[in-house]
């Protein structure tokens, strides 16, 4: 039996993608959460949670970006002018947040160090926002003539993609709140605690509000969920509605988790709510892909058509089995080595 090599790298591109939603979303949500911080000394615990993985994060947004170039070259030469702005406004908002990482600690005036503060959680909303927005613009779908680009500038910049680009900053500070759940204690875990539920409910919202709006994108979308505004195809609904469900119970368990008291007597532990928001968040995922499938540039070219060739992709693949393990195996590492609750001094840069 032939290898549907294509597929296969879909897949590996789906997972990078879903790894650095999840490993940098967290760190880029703890990063907004610090424009409330009441305190420095609350600010450099809350930054001392992601200061020892934040940069091994941003790698599986390489590895998308990467394998996208390698194993897509028509999707990558389609998505890249259709992107720009956004993509640069992204960029420059995860550069300048990696500055300001190591500035905010070493600033001694005040004013330059309510800067650099600015700067970080500044820059983690307009990563976050400008993610949002791209994926707004590739469900809303891109214009192609001639298997090149051949919209606008700002063909991406519409209510839609502005709905997902506040979704995904929701999200993420979701994602957020439960990393600080699970790496603090005391009054900051409080705090993080009601930050999850009132993200978990905006979350909740979202997801309906998106749900709804992706159906009046393209025909296709709701054909292939066996759902409209006005009818449901039971045939076609019934056997993908685990997913939509599976999210809607993990919002409800997440909720529960969230509202109980730390570390009680029959209460829920403090890693568990980090991985309820994993789920909600693969939930969504899959239910994307499942709208978008079979296209990588919706809804113009499909996997098949924008790969390239064989002998490319099975050399490559043969080098991403190789790697691929070693990345997470070196992730897992580093997540186990700084496991465990941040105490107030902690952090590389405290003195």
């Amino acid at each position: 039996m032939a290898i549907d090599l294509p597929l296969i790298w879909a897949l590996i591109l789906a997972v990078g993608v879903m790894m650095y939603v999840l490993l940098d979303g967290f760190d880029l949500g703890v990063g907004m959460f610090t424009a409330v911080a009441e305190s420095e000394e609350e600010r450099n615990m809350m930054t001392a949670t992601v200061e020892p993985v934040w940069d091994g994060n941003e790698t599986w947004l390489i590895i998308g970006g990467g394998g996208l170039f390698a194993a897509f070259p028509t999707a990558y030469a389609i998505i890249m002018p259709a992107f720009y702005l956004p993509v640069l406004i992204m960029l420059a908002a995860l550069i300048f947040r990696g500055v300001a990482f190591e500035f905010r600690h070493k600033a001694v005036r005040r004013p330059t160090r309510l800067f650099w503060n600015g700067a970080f959680y500044g820059g983690s909303f307009t990563a976050a926002f400008s993610q949002g927005i791209m994926l707004g613009g590739m469900v809303q779908g891109i214009q192609v003539e001639g298997g090149a680009f051949a919209g606008g500038a700002f063909d991406w910049l519409t209510p839609f993609s502005l709905l997902t680009g506040i979704s995904v900053v929701i999200g993420y500070m979701l994602l957020g709140a439960c990393w600080l759940v699970l790496k603090t204690e005391g009054a900051l875990q409080a705090k993080a605690r009601k930050w999850g539920r009132m993200a978990l409910a905006g979350v909740a919202i979202c997801f309906l509000a998106v749900s709804f709006a992706t159906l009046s994108v393209d025909p296709s979308i709701g054909d292939r969920w066996g759902f409209s505004m006005t009818e449901i195809n039971p045939a076609r609904f019934l056997p993908l509605a685990p997913v939509p469900l599976a999210g809607m119970a993990l919002v409800l368990w997440l909720w529960r988790d969230l509202s109980m008291k730390q570390n009680k007597v029959g209460g829920a532990p403090d890693w568990r709510p980090f991985l309820l928001a994993a789920g909600i968040f693969l939930s969504g995922y899959i239910g994307l892909g499942v709208s978008l499938y079979p296209f990588i540039v919706p809804y113009e070219v499909s996997i098949w058509e924008a790969a390239a060739r064989n002998n490319a992709l099975m050399l490559m693949l043969v080098g991403a089995l190789v790697m691929l393990p070693i990345i997470l195996a070196y992730t897992a590492y580093v997540y186990s080595l700084f496991w465990g609750k941040v105490k107030p001094g902690d952090g590389y840069h405290a003195h």
